[in-house]
């Protein structure tokens, strides 16, 4: 089938009926109505290095067939898959690593589909001309490579059939296997790991503090800035800046109902601390969270027990909590291999890079053997997962 592919420099220029038509439409992050939100809201464009510069591939009537998201970089924040490494050698070798080409959804380290095809197309083939268009668009546009972040299978597959090459990394997943309540989840805990999160949970409740469960298409203004001020501290607090706004998730709460919840802790009423997530397909992601001040195991309880409760209350099977952190493995998070797909215009430097990715994957293979032996399941459970 004869394809026209274009770069698409304004998500607004495709109509978000057409692009989620595609099976981006049961991932949030890969709604239309998020990722106009983000260029419109002022996340991405910009100076903020991130150039939107989607693909969009359309057959000869017109119809729009695949897309990938993707944006031309000028740095390597906000990706959560580092290569700051691989910079630094360009430079040492007195060549330039940015711009680069990355097809990713922009702050947010979620597995999901990147070269998105229209349902009952020639899936296949489509995903192998696609990976092949990403190639081309980094050599038209004069970049270093093109990535993509956080892949499928059968994405992967694809891109590596096209040339790129295969990093592994480490995700903490919990998984429901069925659990009636959240004593059910302990009750599969050897007994010191399910004491420690008991007495966890009774300091946060002995503290005063209560939670709120909150749909975010429900939540004012006024409130959404409290809720986002939480968060905006605690990234401060680390000497970042917020890579989104209240107003973004304002936005995509309103343009996508049920698609954004937020757990709000208070004591005797008053905010002290809010945990905000995604939900679509069965899954539950755990994407920002702030507090008013540090109290004894909130953290634990907003962004952890809080969701667990909420998945097995509504039957989601995946939860996943955001990036790193070995301390959720003792909560019951699994270590789980997430892939990403890598392509460098420079033969020498893709050809070290390979080099590293085969050390870096044997690597996170022992890693991931490791701390799945620190489960707290006893060990039939442990054996199961």
């Amino acid at each position: 089938m004869p394809l026209k592919a274009q770069i698409v420099a304004s998500l607004a220029e495709v109509p978000a009926a057409e692009w989620d038509a595609l099976d981006a439409s049961a991932h949030p992050f890969l709604r239309h109505a998020f990722l106009e939100a983000l260029e419109s809201t002022g996340c991405v464009g910009g100076e903020t290095g991130w150039r939107p510069c989607h693909l969009a591939v359309r057959d000869d009537a017109g119809s729009l067939l695949a897309a990938v998201p993707q944006y031309l970089k000028a740095h390597s924040w906000g990706e959560f898959i580092f290569d700051w490494s691989w910079a630094q050698g360009y430079a040492r070798a007195g060549l330039e690593y940015y711009p680069k080409l990355l097809a990713a959804i922009p702050f947010t380290p979620v597995s999901g589909p990147r070269l998105l095809v229209r349902p009952l197309a020639a899936t296949a083939a489509l995903r192998e001309s696609m990976a092949e268009l990403l190639q081309e668009a980094a050599r038209a546009c004069g970049a270093s490579g093109a990535h993509v972040n956080f892949t499928t299978p059968e994405d992967q597959s694809a891109l590596e059939r096209a040339g790129f090459m295969r990093r592994h990394d480490c995700r903490f997943l919990w998984r429901n296997r069925g659990y009636r309540d959240f004593e059910d989840f302990l009750e599969r805990f050897r007994s010191d790991k399910r004491k420690k999160v008991r007495r966890e949970r009774r300091r946060v409740a002995e503290s005063g503090i209560s939670f709120r469960t909150l749909r975010g298409e429900s939540i004012d203004a006024d409130l959404w800035h409290v809720i986002f001020g939480f968060s905006q501290r605690t990234f401060l607090r680390h000497g970042n800046a917020h890579y989104l706004s209240a107003d973004l998730l304002a936005v995509v709460a309103r343009r996508i109902p049920g698609a954004v919840m937020v757990k709000l802790a208070e004591r005797r009423g008053v905010p002290t601390a809010a945990a905000i997530f995604f939900e679509g397909s069965g899954w539950l992601y755990g994407r920002y969270w702030g507090c008013g001040r540090a109290e004894d195991s909130l953290h634990f309880e907003a962004c952890y027990y809080q969701g667990i409760e909420y998945c097995i209350e509504r039957g989601l099977q995946v939860f996943d909590p955001g990036t790193q952190g070995e301390h959720k493995i003792a909560r019951g998070f699994e270590p789980t291999r997430t892939c990403s797909a890598h392509w460098l215009a420079d033969p020498g430097f893709a050809a070290a890079v390979g080099r590293y990715l085969d050390r870096e994957r044997m690597a996170i293979d022992e890693y991931l053997e490791a701390a799945s032996a620190h489960l707290p399941f006893q060990r039939a459970e442990q054996t199961g997962a």
